[in-house]
Formats: C-alpha cells, structure tokens, sequence
C-alpha cells in the first residue's frame, strides 16, 4: 500500500502532477533541479517493493533484508543504495507489552523509499512536520531519514515511560506489606526490556556513521542533527539498561520477601505447634492414672490440671506474641 509520494525540490513540496503509483513520471520530475521523491509504503509485499526499487533504479536484492523475520538495526550498502533498517516499538496497555514492527529506508541519490511494517511509527506526523521546516528539507534525502529516525526515537521514549511505570508498579508491589507473586510479571517485564534492548542498541553503532563520516551522503551541516539523534538513542540504551537493573534488584528483593515470609511462617507454626503440645503433655501425664500420682486423688485435681494447661498456654502465648512469633 503506497501511504504517499511525494517530489521535493529546494525545501519545498511539489504540487502533483502524477498519480503516486507512477513511479517513472516521479523520477522524471526529481530529476528537475536537484529534486528527490520520497516515497512511503505501509505493508507493501516483496514484489511491491520490487517493483519499486527497480523503477527508481536502486538494488532490489535487499527486499529480503527488509523482510526478514528478525531483522536487526542496521545500515549497509548495496550497489548505489544505502538501506537503513531500525525496529519500531509501541506499548499495548491492555497486556502490557511491547510490540515490534520494522521500518527500512532504501535511500538512493535523488530518492527514498520508506517501507513500513507494522502498526507502529506511521511516519506521516513525520513526513508533515518536516515539510514544515524548508531548511531541513534543503539536504535532500538526508533530511528525510533523519525525520523518520527522530521518529522512531521518540517513540522509544514513549514506551520507555510506560515500562519505567510498570517497573515503579512492581518496586510498590515488591515492598509493600501484602504478600504478593511479582515472579511471573517481573520476568515478563524484563523481557520486554529486552526487547527494547534489540532494537536500541544497534541503532546506536548505524547512526554513529553518519557522524563520524563513514556515510558519504552526510552533509557537515546535517551531521549536528544526526549528533543529537546518536546522543538521544544513547539516551534510552542507558535507560533500558537502568530498568533491566531496576527488574533484576525487584527480582531479588521479591525472593528475599518470600524467604522472609518463609521464616515468618515457619515461627507462627512452631508457636501454634507449642501451644498444643504443652497441654497435650499434661493431659497425657495425668491420663496416665497411676496410683501414687500427686493430687490423683485430690478432688481438685481435674480443675488444676485444666488451669495448669491454661496457664502455660497463656504464657507461652504471651511469649511468642512478645517475641513477634505470632
């Protein structure tokens, strides 16, 4: 599905005068002055994407690293073509989870092409604002991967405020006086993290490239815009990696709990144990009914048995109650 299409030329969007599906019209217009296409798909399939690359004259060998199963953030070469491939997330309230998709930019000299899978990312916010905003456009097909790539970016900062909330969630309910089961939620979590990890982390080294020079399209004016972006991919790398601590330090926490709890337990049945074991003695003693047994005979002998029951019992009770075993 083609999303838009659309020929820039000098910070501006041309009107247009093709359907978005004509790709050599497209390419015949950018190629006016310095112009470039940026053409947006959203659940294409291969040979959709195929057929596109072929008409802008770029490799369509990397069809299959855009579709690949799991793919990894990355930026390679191929041919005359650079491929940019990044890892789109957005949080799902109603589970708790985090859902990933792809977004892969195919850039060519006078062309881009966007290609989007997944639900998350839409990139249209991103394609409006950056038309908005003339001197960014003026550097051509760099201006649109670092409007994709902000993007992407700020998408993680969302989803990594929903996971810092989740994790505030467990820290209350790991510490708190009730007894709870945060193992299964905690793993859970921390999975989710990872995740993120995946697809954080080696964005990072992909866009180091483009500051560091290694990408020949990258103009020095643009290469401060690409600094921020590393530094703000940074950014979340070091907060997944402070929530993946944060999970494992709940995580022991909610095992020293139950070991706590354990023990806590283990003392109230040892002090219930003794409250019936002391009067269970007793009785047993003088079940027994020897003959020359002290107050056998006695006619308050019964009563005194019961209150000496009684009464060890109540001290003994005071006892545990004193100590916190009950």
């Amino acid at each position: 599905m083609i999303v838009d299409a659309a020929v820039y030329r000098d910070g501006r969007r041309m009107p247009a005068a093709c359907a978005v599906h004509d790709y050599p019209a497209l390419r015949e217009l950018a190629s006016v002055d310095g112009g470039f296409v940026w053409l947006g798909l959203h659940e294409p399939t291969e040979g959709e994407v195929a057929e596109a690359l072929t008409a802008f004259g770029l490799d369509a060998t990397v069809v299959r690293d855009v579709f690949d199963e799991h793919p990894r953030p990355k930026l390679t070469r191929r041919g005359g073509a650079k491929l940019l491939v990044m890892r789109s997330l957005w949080y799902v309230d109603q589970g708790d989870q985090v859902e990933t998709g792809t977004i892969a930019l195919v850039i060519g000299e006078d062309v881009v092409v966007s290609v989007r899978l997944g639900e998350g990312n839409q990139l249209r916010e991103a394609r409006h604002e950056l038309e908005e905003h003339e001197e960014r456009l003026e550097h051509g097909p760099l201006a649109v991967i670092h409007a994709a790539v902000e993007a992407v970016v700020d998408s993680y900062f969302e989803v990594m405020a929903e996971l810092d909330e989740d994790v505030g969630e467990i820290e209350q309910s790991v510490f708190s006086p009730e007894r709870t089961r945060d193992s299964e939620r905690i793993y859970f979590l921390k999975r989710e993290v990872a995740e993120a990890r995946r697809a954080v982390a080696p964005l990072h080294d992909a866009l180091q490239r483009f500051v560091d020079g290694t990408v020949s399209t990258t103009a020095p004016a643009a290469e401060g815009y690409f600094r921020e972006l590393v530094a703000r991919v940074r950014q979340v790398a070091d907060r997944v990696d402070t929530l993946d601590a944060l999970l494992s330090t709940a995580f022991d926490a909610h095992i020293a709990a139950i070991s706590v709890q354990q023990n806590d337990d283990m003392r109230k049945i040892s002090a219930g144990a003794a409250l019936v074991v002391v009067p269970t003695f007793v009785a047993g003693v003088y079940g027994m009914n020897f003959d020359h047994m002290p107050e056998l005979h006695w006619q308050l002998g019964y009563p005194f048995a019961l209150a000496l029951m009684a009464g060890v019992s109540a001290l003994l009770f005071w006892f545990f109650k004193r100590s916190g075993w009950l």
